[in-house]
């Protein structure tokens, strides 16, 4: 027996709803509709979906399998509608971005507000967390696109746009030996205030090449409580420059030298099926990156998505 897109898509709303009551709701079916169309992908799937519980229902661990490949199939018929809207000189859709705290801040504002004059019909939901849960929503569905570093993409193919460098900052007070920059080896006996390793791939990645040995005092998740930390004086940190475009705190920031850099770019799950709307906004953000490449200050001009 063959399932239907209607089963995908109400089991796509009982994930995201929790329950089958909420899950109706939305897709202004009954209750016992719900039931029913699900009780009939568990009969052709050959093994149970859901976990049914006080507080809603979970996925099992085969409906968790499954849900990315049928996360593909309704992206495709997405596609297939805002094609056909698109014929129709239509500017509509969604677009859903998953983005780290650095573009999050630095990026994201102005991008959105210009691609809102730009496009007033497509609507857009922003998704901040770490590096993993950038990948994990690209696999899963839950955005469309998603901003990696090149150090961070596994198994995923990002197109590169930008080169940050990294700076690192230091407690008011400190004197570098050298004035107007910090090297490597200098920074190799600090205290690091450092993020989890889900987190700040670019830090390990600079530690792991010159072999630092590193002691952590602490460990955050985004770059802003890195700073406010060291401002404290529990250590050092590496920073790249889109964060201190926007935030300094009581911190000095230091280049680091030789320049160090992180590169990163935007990440699709199915490059070739992407909606009209998703496609727009994948131009957009590589029109923007063009641009600050050329404002950047001259170290990291040159750089060219590959």
């Amino acid at each position: 027996m063959s399932m239907t897109l209607l089963e995908y898509r109400i089991f796509h709303a009982v994930i995201e709803q929790g329950s089958f009551v909420k899950a109706a709701g939305v897709m202004h079916m009954t209750p016992s509709a719900i039931s029913h169309a699900i009780s009939s992908m568990e009969e052709s799937c050959g093994f149970s979906l859901f976990i049914r519980g006080r507080g809603g229902v979970t996925m099992t661990e085969n409906a968790e399998a499954l849900y990315p490949y049928i996360r593909q199939v309704l992206d495709a018929d997405d596609a297939v509608r805002q094609n056909i809207g698109e014929f129709s000189d239509l500017q509509k859709g969604k677009v859903r971005i998953g983005a780290f705290d650095s573009v999050c801040i630095a990026w994201l504002p102005q991008i959105v507000r210009e691609f809102r004059e730009e496009y007033p019909g497509i609507a857009m939901e922003i998704y901040q967390g770490t590096y993993n849960d950038v990948i994990t929503w690209i696999k899963n569905g839950t955005v469309d696109l998603g901003f990696l570093s090149t150090e961070s993409t596994r198994d995923l193919s990002v197109r590169k746009l930008y080169r940050d460098r990294l700076y690192c900052i230091v407690p008011k007070g400190f004197h570098t030996r050298n004035p107007g920059y910090i090297t490597p080896e200098e920074m190799r006996d600090q205290t690091f205030v450092a993020q989890g390793e889900t987190v700040d791939a670019d830090l390990r990645a600079f530690l792991a090449k010159y072999h630092f040995n590193v002691r952590a005092s602490c460990q955050v998740v985004d770059d802003l409580s890195t700073m406010v930390l060291v401002e404290s004086g529990f250590g050092i940190s590496i920073i790249p420059a889109l964060i201190l475009e926007r935030y300094h705190g009581e911190v000095d920031a230091y280049p680091i030298e030789p320049m160090e850099y992180r590169e990163f770019g935007i990440a699709s799950l199915n490059p070739q099926m992407m909606p009209p709307a998703v496609r727009q906004m994948e131009q957009f953000i590589e029109n923007f990156a063009a641009k600050r490449r050329l404002e950047a200050p001259e170290t990291n001009r040159g750089f060219l998505a590959e």
